[in-house]
């Protein structure tokens, strides 16, 4: 059974107004709104909202044999439901079809994989039960932030019941092996690991409109006669793409959206594969063998974690953040956790990154700062505030503990 397993990934941080030194202490909202909003209104009309109308053209087309999944960060769905309900709305439409899967990820899109393990599966419950409330889904299979994985990791999704978890399928733990296949997690062979195909993924990601690809234009009959070349005992292919592929990086006139029902059509017409969600390939293919991963990596061009937590300025970040654990347990202001929600996103610690103002052209993220430092010390800014907010929050309700307590007695 050769299937084609085909994911999309959404995900939007919020972003922040610049905040200075002096305004510590000031002024607690550090957010962008107006960037914010224009940011999703303009995403939602020219990639959201029309691909999804075509999805749905496209599964009730082909009777429910065209299938898809989706992983939606948490704080992407808040922005939805703040600046564009009608995304939501788009996504449930969709979701009646059963033919979409949900995937659970971590709600901010965050880091925390790599930090406390609590932590990490408390995140993930949050995504889960927003994804259930909206969508009537309850997750069964995990994408991590930016595909992050090792035998730990995997280990502890299985623990919480997920069926599979994607990764990437370019990684030195591969050697010879080929992503095209089902895996299992070594420590815990119960959950499959799939493995994205970036050759194939990238194609139309990152090369679509490229002019100077010798492959340019990349037609349906082209990719799916890629496709029936590849060995007949590799079964799955699995391709992710950030969903803002279509009609953000590659424009309405350069063809995506006709590639995208071409592809689906020639797929039924013109080879032996079928659609399948990650979660039916976990119920119905077995694994091949264990993919042994013994520290964390992750979908960058070098596949470890240089792009996120390499530099001093990352590093740093990324400690003082996570220093703050034991007192959000102790935090019950919605608003604070809040805050602490969207300031885990991971997007903060690429724009700190080298490798993010290296000269490379990334389609797949915008700079809001002008070096890491500018980042870093905007970044540390708002941290130091919400630090503070979160400090006179603990004492104030320790101070009323001990009121009530004297008040007892």
């Amino acid at each position: 059974m050769r299937t084609i397993c085909l994911n999309f990934t959404i995900h939007q941080p919020f972003r922040f107004r610049k905040v200075h030194f002096f305004d510590i202490g000031n002024d607690p909202y550090f957010y962008d709104d107006y960037t914010n909003e224009l940011n999703i209104r303009k995403i939602a009309t020219h990639s959201y909202l029309p691909t999804n109308d075509l999805l749905l053209k496209l599964i009730q087309k082909h009777n429910g044999k065209f299938k898809v999944s989706f992983s939606i960060s948490g704080i992407v769905i808040d922005q939805f439901l703040l600046y564009a309900p009608e995304v939501i709305e788009s996504f449930q439409r969709l979701a009646n079809t059963g033919c979409v899967e949900f995937l659970a990820e971590t709600y901010s899109h965050s880091l925390v994989s790599l930090s406390h393990k609590d932590n990490f599966k408390n995140q993930v419950k949050a995504h889960a039960n927003i994804i259930e409330e909206l969508f009537g889904h309850q997750p069964k299979s995990f994408k991590n932030t930016d595909l992050i994985y090792s035998n730990e990791i995997g280990a502890t999704i299985a623990e919480m019941g997920f069926k599979s978890i994607i990764t990437e399928g370019e990684m030195d733990f591969l050697q010879w092996k080929s992503p095209n296949y089902a895996y299992c997690n070594a420590i815990n062979p119960r959950l499959k690991v799939l493995l994205r195909n970036p050759q194939l993924s990238d194609d139309i990601m990152l090369r679509f409109s490229n002019r100077s690809w010798n492959q340019w234009p990349l037609t349906a009959d082209k990719y799916v006669h890629w496709l029936n070349q590849i060995n007949h005992n590799e079964e799955v292919i699995t391709l992710l793409m950030n969903y803002e592929t279509f009609g953000t990086y590659h424009k309405k006139d350069s063809g995506i959206f006709k590639f995208l029902e071409s592809f689906s059509e020639k797929i039924f017409t013109d080879s032996d594969y079928k659609f399948m969600t990650p979660t039916e390939i976990a119920e119905h293919i077995q694994p091949i063998s264990a993919i042994d991963v013994s520290y964390p990596q992750l979908l960058t061009s070098d596949k470890d974690l240089s792009s996120l937590l390499k530099n001093e300025l990352q590093q740093e970040a990324f400690d003082k953040l996570y220093a703050l654990d034991k007192k959000i347990e102790l935090c019950s202001d919605s608003r604070l956790l809040q805050d602490w929600l969207y300031l885990q996103a991971s997007d903060h610690f690429y724009y700190m990154g080298n490798k993010f103002f290296s000269g490379k052209k990334d389609l797949t993220i915008k700079k809001p700062y002008e070096s890491p430092y500018e980042a870093f010390i905007n970044y540390m800014n708002i941290l130091n505030d919400f630090t503070i907010r979160l400090n006179r929050f603990i004492l104030t309700q320790t101070e009323m503990k001990k009121s009530k307590k004297t008040i007892l007695i």
